[in-house]
């Protein structure tokens, strides 16, 4: 460890300092811990035995109930056990795997949440040519640059902290290790490092989120032309994307896409973020396999 930095392991205050809410707490989270990984391999390990693999809509699926899956272990369990314990601390090595791990596979997210959308907007512009645009080399190749993507941005964001000197305090007022708090405990001047931060996870979240809307106003656009049944099933194949994309991304604006500080509500938004998205995720597009139904017609 560097001579300037001293400090060996993190405190962490987690959600609430009252321990009468500790047991209460550790029931609900570790209930929808369990919700969110029995939802979501379930969703993998069914697309992985059907004989729908071949469909990159399907595909994508299963990738992203992956990604949840593992996105919200980074930080779950850790936060979980920490429910039963008074003192609640993380070395600064695990700290450190922690931060990599959560914007490895966030950053994974977005750009998987990119392709689902182009998935959908060549489904419902380009329906005849949809099986030779989004091939199998394509989806290989999209699922490829999804990780790179998450890796290099993962990377970046590492990279800015890592480096950082921390000399004391060691207190973060959350459940678990993230930049900003990090970053308020450094013992530098953190302005410009704190703008790069913005720029890089921030800005993607921001301009990825403005490439989504653009995308679905194109598809929005392009129903003018089509029959109300065809309006109908059009917006109801992306609707659970839209959702999911809605719930993601709102959060991720929130907590990186402003100056280097911590606010109050930004344990409410981690733990959605951590949570509940992941946990809604499965829901959403169940309900959208099963319930979706225009004039009598199954979505497909």
């Amino acid at each position: 460890m560097d001579k300037r930095n001293n400090v060996t392991e993190f405190i962490l205050l987690g959600l609430t300092q009252s321990p009468e809410w500790w047991k209460l707490l550790f029931v609900l989270f570790l209930l929808i811990y369990i919700l969110t990984v029995l939802g979501n391999l379930l969703i993998v390990v069914t697309i992985m035995a059907s004989q729908s693999l071949g469909s990159p809509h399907v595909l994508f699926l299963a990738y992203l109930s992956f990604i949840d899956t593992v996105y919200s272990t980074t930080i779950a369990p850790k936060m979980i056990t920490d429910l039963l314990s008074e003192r609640k601390t993380i070395s600064y090595q695990a700290c450190m795997t922690q931060v990599f791990m959560d914007h490895l596979f966030a950053g994974a997210e977005v750009i998987l949440l990119v392709v689902m959308a182009y998935d959908c907007y060549v489904a419902i512009c380009k329906p005849l040519h949809y099986l030779i645009i989004m091939n199998q080399r394509v989806c290989v190749l999209t699922l490829l640059l999804a990780w790179i993507g998450g890796f290099l941005h993962s990377l970046v964001q590492f990279s800015f902290i890592y480096q950082l000197p921390f000399c004391g305090p060691n207190v973060i007022d959350n459940f678990g290790c993230d930049m900003y708090p990090l970053l308020e405990l450094a013992c530098t001047d953190n302005y410009l490092i704190g703008l790069s931060m913005i720029a890089n996870g921030g800005a993607i979240c921001t301009v990825t989120s403005f490439i989504l809307l653009f995308s679905y106003g194109v598809i929005l656009h392009s129903l003018k032309t089509q029959s109300l049944k065809g309006k109908c099933k059009a917006l109801y194949t992306c609707a659970s994307h839209i959702t999911v994309v809605i719930l993601f991304f709102v959060q991720c604006i929130f907590l990186y896409a402003r100056p280097s500080s911590t606010l109050p509500i930004d344990k409410f938004m981690a733990v959605f973020l951590s949570f509940i998205t992941p946990m809604l995720n499965p829901l959403i597009y169940t309900l959208r396999n099963t319930d979706e139904k225009c004039h009598g017609e199954t979505v497909e």
